[in-house]
């Protein structure tokens, strides 16, 4: 038997380790072995699934009804500029979104259910996906059909907008649907000073980037949020010569299903047109990532009344045009992703990003709190 502080002080030292050894998506073989280490340390059993990295754990009776929770692994491709005394061990890589306090509190939520393992009405599933940040791992654990069977899931995430002690949730959109686009325009190179002899893609992208703005901001109902955001351009490769092409790339960002279908009309309608009445023309190649992230409404209520017991101070979020692939999982079970305050500092992805780790216990009580009282909530729904 451990006592709760035994398992916060174990969860920090995790957090500490696993701070310090980030893998980036898909490479998460150390962060898996250490995970796996420390369920069976504790005699948590870790799931037959077949996954080159992450691993799904289950606690609880092995029966129906089953509920989840989550964490994501994965570390990003960024140099750590923290003086944190447990800071990153490998140049380039960085948790620098809080994943590792999202494992951190996961796994001490794990314990903490281990502990009334007896008392449980059904089962809780502990995930440790890999690959958020690629993004996609979250469809990697569905494609097992491991998940089957959960009838609601539960992640947080960590924010740097709130104190340590802060809990948000949205009743709507909290985070957005990811589109990557890529846009070449097509035309003919010439002499810079003889533009007459060609037909300047340089001119239809230049248009195309002002141009794309007007959707969100004549297309879309102003009441809704829409980020167009072209980030890469790429064209010519001298000061006197015309080029023949111009490539770009960029990403929308919003919350709502059709105004997603929408926005992608719209840029494909303007890349054509303007391209064709400068005399050239566009291709525009879409890959789709996540939809937005949209809590099941009782299970946000849940959450809320959860997170008020556990001390939290319970905020209206601000929803975050960040996307996150936890929105696959919400596409065939219920859930309720959260934010959670890790102290006031840089913004997730920076190379200055850091987590309080005083934010851990409550992060880890709040989740275990609502997996055993969700499991109560769904054995009533099942009559049982």
């Amino acid at each position: 038997m451990m006592t709760e502080r035994e398992i916060m002080e174990f969860a920090c030292e995790e957090f500490y380790w696993l701070h310090a050894h980030p893998e980036l998506s898909y490479e998460e073989f150390e962060t898996t072995a250490r995970l796996r280490a420390a369920f069976e340390r504790f005699g948590i059993r870790v799931l037959d699934v077949p996954l080159e990295t992450g691993l799904v754990a289950a606690v609880g009776t092995g029966e129906k009804p089953i509920v989840a929770l989550r964490t994501d692994i994965d570390a990003l491709p960024v140099t750590e500029a923290t003086e944190l005394p447990y800071r990153s061990l490998t140049e380039g890589k960085m948790h620098a979104c809080g994943h590792d306090f999202h494992m951190a509190a996961v796994l001490a939520a794990a314990l903490l259910l281990k502990e009334r393992e007896d008392e449980l009405k059904g089962t809780v599933y502990i995930v440790c996906q890999p690959a958020e940040e690629a993004p996609g791992g979250a469809r990697r654990v569905l494609d097992t059909g491991v998940l089957d069977d959960v009838t609601a899931i539960f992640g947080i995430h960590a924010r740097p907008l709130y104190p340590v002690g802060t809990f948000g949730l949205c009743a709507g959109g909290m985070m957005a649907s990811t589109d990557k686009f890529e846009i070449t325009f097509k035309g003919v190179g010439t002499h810079a000073a003889q533009p007459d002899r060609g037909c300047d893609p340089i001119v239809m992208a230049a248009q195309f980037v002002t141009a794309a703005q007007t959707i969100a901001a004549r297309n879309v109902n102003p009441l809704h949020a829409v980020v167009v955001s072209i980030a890469h351009i790429e064209g010519g490769t001298t000061w006197n010569v015309l080029p023949e092409q111009v490539w770009m790339e960029g990403t929308i960002r919003l919350f709502d299903a059709a105004d997603r279908v929408l926005v992608k009309k719209r840029m494909e309608e303007l890349a054509a047109g303007i391209a064709a009445g400068l005399g050239g023309h566009a291709e525009i190649s879409w890959k789709s990532g996540a939809p937005a992230v949209v809590n099941t409404p009782r299970w946000n209520e849940l959450a809320a009344d959860t997170a008020k017991r556990e001390g939290f101070a319970v905020v209206d979020a601000v929803p975050w045009m960040a996307g996150e692939d936890f929105a696959y999982y919400q596409e065939t079970m219920e859930s309720c992703f959260a934010f959670v305050g890790t102290g006031l500092g840089p913004e997730n992805h920076h190379p200055q990003f850091t987590v309080d780790p005083a934010a851990i216990p409550q992060a880890a009580r709040y989740l275990a709190r609502i997996a055993e009282t969700s499991l109560c909530c769904v054995t009533r729904d099942f009559g049982a």
